[in-house]
């Protein structure tokens, strides 16, 4: 038993480390974008929701849900991890972790988890307050539910640390969600149905990754996607994967982490 206790230990330092430090500004890390997801749950909800009557069976509110978790989920995962790794490197503390006798996957692990656990804290107390505010909101398929996280969760938590890791200043990590993952999250049908398009712009959503993600997630609590939710959730797994395993070999390697 002390054997394994000393075994995962340089794990555990490193991500209690991640843990610490955006728990000690939790009110940037945590209650802003909190504040943010309720902000857009009352303005689209209720503002909008008052003014359309349904979509795919449902009220305008319930529907809008799954794609605000995933919003909230994968942005939270994304920024975390890059902006940590990223100020690991300008400070030059990763240098320590490199010396010591963490391994290269534990390391990666940890810069991965501690976003994963930020954002399901978020996302744990919205879906809460919203099954409170919404006593009907559905979980239909309650283990693709917790699948369709935890896949989502490792592709945004890969993406954070492989933007991270090739970025040299902040101004790169927001470029990225500026110019590219806010785009495609609000383009992938966060508070619309792609079947409500035009064809021409129906079609050009298909091409969007993160239009699968919501579906699966919106399939899970609804019971209701314009995809097949099973062959989503295998691709976006799929892609998880492949991003850890370059991820790894950059650790391996050293990628832009040595000086």
């Amino acid at each position: 038993m002390e054997g394994l206790v000393y075994r995962w230990l340089p794990f555990w330092t490193v991500l209690r480390r991640e843990l610490a430090r955006f728990w000690g500004i939790k009110r940037q890390t945590i209650f802003g974008p909190l504040l943010e997801t309720y902000l857009y749950i009352s303005i689209f909800g209720a503002a909008l929701g008052s003014r359309i009557n349904q979509l795919d069976g449902y009220s305008y509110i319930v529907f809008i849900i799954p794609g605000l978790l995933m919003m909230s989920f994968s942005m939270n995962i994304f920024i975390n991890n890059s902006f940590s790794i990223l100020q690991q490197k300008l400070q030059r503390a990763i240098d320590d972790q490199l010396a010591s006798p963490v391994s290269n996957t534990e390391l990666l692990a940890a810069f991965g988890l501690g976003g994963f656990f930020r954002a399901s804290i978020i996302s744990a107390i919205t879906f809460i307050t919203a099954k409170v505010l919404i006593p009907d909101l559905p979980v239909v398929h309650p283990l693709m539910f917790v699948l369709s996280f935890i896949f989502i969760g490792l592709f945004f938590a890969m993406a954070g640390v492989l933007v991270g890791l090739r970025s040299e200043k902040f101004d790169d990590v927001s470029f990225y969600q500026s110019f590219i993952l806010q785009p495609l999250i609000f383009l992938g049908g966060v508070f619309y149905s792609a079947s409500l398009l035009p064809p021409l712009f129906e079609t050009l959503t298909r091409f969007n990754p993160i239009y699968y993600m919501i579906n699966t997630l919106r399939y899970s609590m609804l019971g209701t996607a314009d995809i097949n939710p099973e062959l989503s959730l295998l691709a976006i797994a799929v892609a998880g994967l492949i991003l850890l395993a370059i991820n790894y070999r950059l650790f391996k390697r050293g990628y832009k982490l040595r000086s």
